[in-house]
């Protein structure tokens, strides 16, 4: 599966094509000095864009898998002289970061390709500070993906047949632990390959150490 979204995803490092389902990124409202982790960060543009929101005394984070990638953001931050953001290549489920890293964590249309979707929700809640947000724009499927095209590596690759349903994407959320979960903004269903799919906007944030969810 790694493998086939990698090669979509590197073939696509050099070019022009819009890569992205929504303004998630956008809607993050970072502090100077705080930390933010971009979740698919491509060509890294939105994570340039977070790191010159939070300034010198703050970071961004870009977690990509495609190697063409994380390449092409690299060089752009050392073009642009950017000393604040970091690239890092590794996957969904098994973040390379510490506990309690990031102020805001956002990601644009990269969640649906990920095998185990309760284990990256789980991470992202683990990589949140106490209080942290997030902001993610996604799909989800109106009908359950069929068996065939959901094991495909190519069908998931094109940004469709890894889409759950809308039920199942907000329970693997709320089964992390994550609160005030709200949907932004959300499109009217389309046909993406043999799917009909939704986009959408939506956000949350870790509940703070000293707030009790009970």
């Amino acid at each position: 599966m790694i493998q086939a979204i990698e090669a979509r995803y590197g073939e696509l490092a050099e070019s022009s094509c819009c890569l992205s389902c929504g303004t998630a990124a956008a809607l993050c409202k970072p502090l100077p000095g705080q930390v933010c982790l971009d979740l698919g960060s491509g060509r890294g543009t939105d994570v340039l864009r977070l790191a010159e929101q939070v300034g010198a005394n703050g970071h961004a984070y870009g977690i990509d898998i495609s190697d063409a990638m994380i390449d092409k953001a690299r060089k752009t931050a050392k073009k642009l002289g950017v000393e604040n953001a970091t690239f890092l290549r590794c996957e969904l489920e098994r973040l390379d970061l510490p506990a309690a890293t990031a102020d805001w964590i956002t990601s644009n249309c990269v969640l649906n390709h990920a095998g185990d979707k309760a284990r990256v929700w789980r991470e992202i809640a683990r990589v949140l500070k106490p209080g942290g947000q997030f902001v993610v724009s996604d799909i989800y499927a109106v009908e359950p993906i069929a068996p065939e095209y959901r094991d495909d590596p190519v069908a998931v690759a094109e940004c469709w047949a890894g889409a759950v349903t809308k039920d199942e994407y907000l329970l693997h959320i709320l089964r992390a632990g994550l609160v005030d979960v709200r949907i932004l903004d959300e499109s009217k269903p389309y046909p993406k390959g043999k799917a009909h799919v939704v986009s959408f906007t939506i956000s949350g944030r870790k509940t703070p150490k000293n707030e009790s969810c009970f």
